[in-house]
């Protein structure tokens, strides 16, 4: 073994050097004897002479003695052959100079794939463009050498060309897999090639330096005589813009590209069309907020009584607004929420945005996205085009004023999709906290921050909104309005709006509590509060027009409604108060439903005819639905024996299944065992009980599993005056989002299975269940109702 200094020795090179040191003298002339074959380690420190093995890095190369000549002051100059890598196991002193046992660590045979071959192309091309670019190396002889299919020769020939220092050069050696090397060794030259343009950039500058500032001092004194001529003065408008973009606080990027174009728009000819855009470009620039902020309110005391001012319930969301604005005052920069408020329509979703605003002490500014189709409605057009304006996004931020809006996206469901791309993809980086930081409109063209933005979104349902764009927003849900509820918000909200937008004064107006209760229950059907609104602006108008005629005894007009004379106001009911009068028939169950508006009750009928066996399905049923009666018969024919049927009584009559509202298109599975009821009923001749409604899903084992929207069904069933529920047990948990006097009013009967539905649905038992239901008794126990 023998140190070298200053060098590292490469396998597959020929390498000249003198040796002149009297230990490696020895060790070369021992390798001689042998067979020729001498390890060749570079030491960490040049400048020491007799270095210790902790002193020799313990990676080297076993290279072969080509030539050897002794020169006249003792040295001996050699050539060796580098053969392979190797590593030191142990080194010992023997004879005066070190004797080292190694373990060679010779590359695999790597099998040339695609990706050696790409880096092997890149690397021969940056190696190329190392060459070209360095005067001190023969371009021709340098390409020449390196030529080879082998990764492992390329990159130690690469490497033992490269200028480099010993501390480059050695970790390249270290390094045994050619793939890696490859890797290396192409930073490397990056490196090196990023050093040389810089070298040269720096030399072709101080020749230029000279020249530039003569050439600008010449026109700059030349622009100074022109508009002086034309008689601008010193002072212009091209100053003042430049003073706004300085004040405006813009990211040192963004002045320095509004700073650029003023520039351009400086030296252009003021009646161009081009001027024009540039103009319109640096205003824009100026007129968004960049470090203009809000004030907040961080009082929780303060922002809770705010919105208890503006709305009744929703104490979930009032809740998170809170939260929110607690998380505010512990942590300094906290990121902007994105929340979603899903829900009918009319309960409110838009207003809340505006008295989360007003609770927070922050601009509210609102855009609805309802129909839009253009990608460029929210990131703008590119400024090539003729018109071309920055997005909704950033004009309703210049609209706000300030960098911390709360920023309301209504109707965020309801967007389209055209050949001019998808709105939802584009606010999939205006709606993530991750990357609105940097949101680039193509009219600015440079990053915005919109991370201190409260975004909200509003949303009739979810499933046409994107799952990714879903998942960028925290869901929270607004469900319809209890009787209850409606009526505190018509006392403090509602009535005291319209008489206020019809001149009327309290004395005018007033309400009884029957009067009120059967304005809810008789003229309006629905989740929200926005029919009762017009209904009570009917009102209004009828008592305005009542004080105009009065003429001067007008304030003197006093108007109680009451629930006997509302129907002078308001016509006839509009709807009827089922409450008390629901029958019990045969063939005729009810079922619980959800729309978009909240939920509804949907009535399943069953007629018998005598006929061959066929089923029929009307009143616009989906597929889901039609599924659902099939499973259903399919399972009262699996227990015909049970309900006291023939085992081949469909064969002689015809079962037509019909939902009312025909015009109306229904699918879901949750209608499955109220189909199973009415058929059943049907087929036993067996009434099935009119206070009864009933959801879920069934499956041919009679199973019942759970379904989707209990909370809409439930108030549903409410207001239509339905107190007992046939619910799946496994949706008993959905009943603690139902607000406590609703639960106090409903009966909900949890079922496991058909069986159990049957005796909690029908007016009688039917005989042979009954007796094989006392056989085998339920896993579960004995059932109860859940009566809050």
């Amino acid at each position: 073994m023998m140190p070298i200094r200053n060098m590292v020795v490469f396998p597959h090179q020929m390498t000249p050097f003198v040796v002149g040191r009297a230990s490696s003298v020895r060790a070369l002339e021992a390798a001689l004897v042998e067979d020729k074959q001498i390890f060749l380690a570079t030491q960490f420190d040049a400048e020491v002479d007799e270095p210790s093995p902790e002193q020799i890095h313990n990676v080297g190369t076993i290279a072969n003695v080509v030539q050897s000549v002794r020169l006249p002051d003792g040295n001996v100059r050699v050539l060796v052959e580098g053969l392979e890598r190797a590593r030191t196991v142990s080194v010992a002193v023997e004879e005066g100079f070190f004797r080292a046992e190694v373990q060679t660590a010779a590359a695999r045979a790597e099998s040339v794939n695609p990706q050696i071959e790409a880096l092997m192309q890149k690397v021969t091309g940056l190696f190329e463009q190392f060459v070209k670019q360095n005067q001190s190396l023969n371009y021709e002889a340098m390409l020449s050498a390196v030529r080879s299919d082998d990764a492992a020769q390329l990159t130690d020939t690469m490497a033992a060309h490269l200028t480099l220092p010993v501390s480059d050069k050695q970790p390249l050696l270290e390094t045994f897999s050619p793939a890696e090397r490859l890797v290396r060794l192409a930073d490397v030259l990056e490196v090196e090639i990023e050093k040389l343009n810089v070298d040269r950039a720096i030399q072709g500058r101080v020749k230029r330096q000279m020249e530039k500032a003569q050439r600008e001092y010449y026109l700059g004194e030349k622009i100074k005589a022109i508009q002086k001529e034309l008689g601008r003065g010193e002072k212009s408008e091209f100053d003042e813009l430049k003073k706004k973009i300085e004040a405006a606080g813009m990211p040192k990027a963004t002045r320095e590209k509004a700073l650029q174009e003023l520039k351009r728009l400086e030296l252009m000819p003021p009646m161009s069309a081009e001027s024009t855009v540039s103009r319109n470009y640096i205003d824009w620039m100026i007129a968004v907020p960049w470090k203009q902020r809000s004030s907040e309110i961080r009082n929780i005391a303060r922002a809770e009584k705010t919105l208890n001012e503006d709305h009744y319930g929703l104490e979930k969301i009032k809740e998170r607004i809170l939260e929110f604005l607690a998380v505010r005052q512990l942590v300094k920069n906290p990121k902007g929420s994105i929340l979603c408020f899903v829900g009918p329509p009319g309960v409110g979703k838009t207003s809340l945005g505006m008295s989360i605003a007003r609770a927070t002490g922050r601009k509210f500014v609102r855009l609805s996205l309802g129909g839009v189709r253009d990608e460029a409605e929210i990131r703008g057009h590119r400024r090539t085009y003729i018109g071309a304006l920055p997005g909704q996004i950033l004009q309703m931020m210049k609209k706000a004023g300030t960098v911390n809006p709360v920023f309301l996206l209504d109707e965020v469901d309801k967007m389209s999709v055209d050949f001019r791309g998808d709105p939802s993809a584009a606010l999939l980086e205006v709606l993530d906290p991750e990357q609105n930081t940097a949101f680039n409109d193509h009219y600015l063209d440079v990053d915005y921050d919109l991370s201190q933005v409260m975004f909200i979104t509003t949303a009739n349902v979810l499933h046409t909104i994107p799952q990714a764009l879903q998942d960028r927003m925290e869901v929270i849900r607004l469900s319809g309005y209890t009787e209850v509820e409606k009526t505190e918000i018509a006392c403090r909200f509602l009535i005291p709006k319209q008489l206020k937008a019809n001149g009327l004064i309290a004395k005018n107006l007033e309400f009884s509590s029957a009067g009120l209760q059967t304005l809810i229950m008789g003229y309006t059907r629905e989740a929200g509060v926005r029919s009762l609104e017009r209904e009570i602006g009917n009102v209004c108008r009828k008592v305005a027009r009542r004080v105009v005629e009065a003429g001067k005894n007008g304030k003197k007009v006093a108007v109680t409604i009451t629930a006997e004379n509302l129907n002078e106001y308001l016509g006839i009911l509009k709807f009827r108060d089922t409450r008390g009068e629901q029958k019990s028939e045969v063939g005729l169950a009810t079922g619980l439903a959800w729309t978009e508006v909240g939920g509804q009750m949907l009535s399943t009928e069953v007629t018998l005819m005598d006929g061959k066996g066929k089923l029929t399905l009307t009143g616009k049923l989906g597929d889901v639905m039609q599924e659902s009666a099939q499973a259903a018969m399919s399972y009262i024919r699996s227990r015909a024996h049970l309900f006291g049927l023939p085992k081949d009584f469909y064969r002689n009559l015809d079962i037509h299944i019909h939902v009312p509202e025909g015009a109306i298109p229904k699918d879901g599975p949750s209608a499955g065992i109220t189909m199973a009821t009415a058929l059943t009923s049907a087929l036993t001749r067996i009434a099935v009980r009119g206070d009864v409604a009933m959801t879920g899903e069934i499956t041919l084992r009679g199973k019942v599993l759970p379904i989707g929207g209990v909370k809409e069904k439930l108030m549903a069933a409410h207001r239509n005056g339905i107190t007992t529920i046939i619910l799946p047990r496994d949706n008993e948990k959905d009943l603690a989002d139902l607000p406590e006097n609703i639960r106090a009013l409903l009966q909900v009967f949890p079922v496991e299975t058909m069986d159990q539905v049957l005796e909690r649905a029908l007016e009688s038992p039917i005989p042979k269940l009954a007796a094989a239901a006392d056989e085998v008794p339920i896993a579960s126990g004995p059932e109860q109702p859940m009566r809050q």
